[in-house]
């Protein structure tokens, strides 16, 4: 499955603001079930973005460092 590279590039950061919003809510809205359950899937999709962007950066640079033989070496 294909996605528009636009959407494949603009992930991460949906990711973070989709965690920024549910651990924002998990403060706002105090019902002691859901709570803990948006703020911990908060903290997993902030997690998750960064993770995501600095992972995709890091193979950007060593690509960009390495050229062709760093696709080869896999």
């Amino acid at each position: 499955m294909r996605i528009a590279r636009s959407l494949y590039e603009a992930l991460p950061y949906l990711y973070i603001a989709l965690g920024l919003a549910a651990f924002a809510t998990s403060f706002a809205w105090r019902v002691a079930d859901w709570s803990w359950v948006l703020a911990a899937f908060g903290l997993v999709a902030v997690l998750g973005g960064l993770v995501l962007a600095l992972r995709r950066r890091d193979y950007r640079i060593q690509r960009r460092h390495y050229g062709s033989e760093f696709e080869a070496g896999e």
